[in-house]
């Protein structure tokens, strides 16, 4: 037991766009993810422990963007050239957040 990671407790994050993402917060192995899981996992912990969403501008190499057109008032951080972290910041909480192909 005492090897095992302690679940985080959700702060910041007031949903998850979809199961998988979820499974990365809380350690889960995930075969979509694998490759990028432990980024990952720390970018979504960022997020959690945002209380604005100016707080994810550092590091630099998170590429805090804010989206345009069809996907307006959303967000994302860089996981790697291919992979973001996507979520909408409304009232101090991310919500439908979502590790997404970008491309």
């Amino acid at each position: 037991m005492e090897n095992e990671k302690q679940k985080p407790l959700l702060e910041s994050i007031a949903s998850f766009g979809c199961s998988e993402t979820e499974d990365v917060f809380y350690f889960a192995k995930s075969r979509r993810f694998k490759a990028v899981e432990k980024v990952a996992h720390r970018k979504l912990e960022m997020i959690n422990a945002a209380t604005d969403v100016a707080d994810l501008k550092s590091p630099p190499g998170n590429h805090l963007e804010a989206l345009k057109g069809d996907r307006k008032g959303q967000y994302s951080i860089r996981i790697n050239r291919q992979w973001r972290i996507c979520f909408i910041w409304k009232n101090g909480k991310a919500h439908n957040v979502k590790i997404e192909d970008y491309h």
